[in-house]
């Protein structure tokens, strides 16, 4: 039987503790069972709540995504271009080192054709979003802004990514480094901003 009071809210919550008690592989780490043994019960009685461990991945990647454009959110708001890049650039990076586990559960894309991840898609789509208005912000036209967003999340989520993995290892302050590659970003912004758009690249038929 399942243990009374559990519900799917009940049982997200638990995954979500235990994504957030793994640190940076909480996310990837996280199974039915492992959220069965927090809960006191069999992993069976999880079924009756959730149908399977990629739907409850799904619940609480959305629950972290939804977080995760929230800061975002509040850190644009009221700022452009320069003074917006650089705080949610801050927010991005301050949302990754307190939530690692939920940090990595943004990060995966959902299906565009399962309506089953309609709620995380829009969820991805508002940080996306959130990302595309600063960078407009900049004066960019339509093709180069897609180039600013996707340069400026690789960026950031590669500095990210790789302080969370423990890679810098130079004494040197990190702070200081991050603040650097976002005064590169904004100065490369800006400069994009006064060049034409090159045509779009296509892919030689065979």
């Amino acid at each position: 039987m399942p243990r009374a009071g559990l519900s799917r809210d009940e049982v997200v919550r638990l995954a979500l503790r235990l994504v957030d008690e793994g640190g940076p592989q909480g996310f990837d780490e996280l199974t039915l069972a492992r959220v069965a043994s927090a809960a006191g019960v069999a992993t069976p009685s999880l079924y009756k709540h959730v149908p399977s461990i990629a739907a409850l991945r799904r619940d609480v990647a959305i629950v972290c995504t939804r977080g995760f454009a929230d800061a975002l959110t509040s850190a644009s708001i009221g700022r452009s271009e320069a003074d917006a890049l650089r705080s949610i650039a801050v927010a991005m990076r301050e949302f990754a080192l307190a939530n690692p586990g939920r940090y990595a559960a943004v990060q995966g894309a959902p299906d565009p054709d399962d309506p089953d991840d309609l709620e995380l898609r829009a969820e991805a789509e508002r940080a996306v979003a959130i990302i595309a208005a600063v960078l407009r912000g900049f004066g960019l036209s339509e093709p180069r802004a897609i180039d600013a967003v996707r340069a400026a999340r690789s960026a950031l989520h590669g500095f990210v990514s790789i302080e969370l993995a423990g890679g810098f290892r130079l004494p040197d302050d990190l702070d200081r480094s991050y603040d650097t590659l976002i005064e590169l970003l904004i100065q490369g912004f800006r400069g994009l901003s006064a060049t034409p758009a090159p045509p779009a690249s296509s892919t030689p038929a065979h």
